[in-house]
């Protein structure tokens, strides 16, 4: 096997395609055709140059082929968080790979400034394209990274400012599902406690919620909560709801978060007697008692669907912007079946 050849201070030099040409006795030109898998070349020349490369331990040089071809085989994806399980970002890893490309993944921890420094910096990382799920409200920012052709797409809920592809749940439909679902056992006062309004799904939630309550004749006072998850504002929220003169026998909750927030302060003995059903799968909700009635998102296809728009985008820079809303299901399991 030909000696590893070494530079001039003592350490192994990775060998070139000039060191691959000369062990096969080709061209240099004929193994850039075998490395980038043009087929044209002849399979005796294929033969030669797979053998030197292998007897080289030859690796292509990606930073080369990408300089040339403008193209790295990378996407990003910024999400809110990374710290937990994350079905969204586990499909479009998933995805991706199965595409060929791969992932650098981030967490914005529902940080506006954290998330415009990370994005900034994906952006000029020069990556094929980024997944983002936003938090911040103005996206206005990004416009030049997109006017310099950086293919971006939104996930779970439109970007803000700028106007880029996006994929999310439907989330308008999901709570009339979970409204009409209470209603039809018979609870009339529902009350419904969810995320700031200041976030797109927190905003659109909310106002499917009022207007559930208006299409059936339900006054809006004392009944919708939405803001700050945080378990004060929760409980204050729980306490108007559950304690006023005419108090809610039945609760919708937002998202995961505030539905978490929600059984914490209630604790096992009240939330078994309070007709619940929840935005968002909770893990180990088939373990409560009884199992949470749930809205549950097609994460994976959510994922899946934010890698397929962002290929379209690179393929195709000029398309025009595509969003795509998900269908919902109602998982009925026995918190939301729970009698006035």
């Amino acid at each position: 096997m030909t000696q590893a050849r070494r530079e001039s201070g003592g350490r192994p030099r990775r060998p070139t395609m000039v060191d691959v040409a000369r062990e096969a006795g080709v061209a240099l030109r004929t193994v850039s055709r075998v490395v980038n898998q043009d087929p044209t070349v002849g399979p005796e020349y294929v033969t030669k140059v797979e053998a030197a490369i292998a007897a080289l331990n030859y690796r292509p040089d990606d930073r080369a082929r990408q300089l040339r071809t403008g193209v790295t085989g990378t996407i990003g994806a910024a999400v809110r968080r990374i710290a937990e399980v994350n079905p969204e970002l586990a499909a479009i890893e998933r995805t991706a790979r199965d595409a060929g490309l791969t992932l650098f993944a981030a967490s914005t921890d529902f940080d506006e400034t954290r998330e415009h420094d990370l994005l900034i910096s994906m952006c000029r990382q020069r990556l094929d394209g980024i997944i983002v799920e936003p938090f911040g409200e103005n996206h206005a920012y990004l416009q030049p990274e997109l006017d310099a052709g950086v293919p971006l797409v939104a996930m779970d809920r439109p970007m803000s400012g700028v106007s880029v592809d996006c994929v999310m749940s439907d989330n308008a439909s999901g709570i009339g599902m979970a409204f009409h679902h209470l209603h039809r056992h018979g609870h009339r006062r529902i009350a419904y406690i969810g995320d700031s309004e200041r976030v797109f799904s927190g905003r659109e939630r909310a106002a499917a919620f009022r207007a559930a309550l208006g299409a059936h004749g339900e006054p809006v006072e004392g009944l919708v909560h939405p803001g700050e998850i945080t378990p004060e504002r929760v409980a204050a929220a729980l306490s108007t709801a559950l304690h006023g003169p005419a108090p809610a026998t039945a609760l919708v909750t937002g998202n995961m978060d505030t539905t978490l927030a929600v059984l914490r302060h209630l604790g096992p003995q009240s939330a078994s007697r309070l007709a619940l059903v929840a935005f968002d799968e909770v893990p180990l909700a088939d373990l409560l008692q009884p199992a949470l009635t749930v809205i549950a998102q097609q994460t994976t296809e959510i994922g899946r669907t934010a890698v397929e728009l962002l290929r379209a985008r690179i393929a195709d820079p000029a398309r025009p912007v595509q969003s795509v809303v998900v269908p919902v299901t109602l998982k009925v399991r026995g918190s939301g079946e729970v009698p006035v």
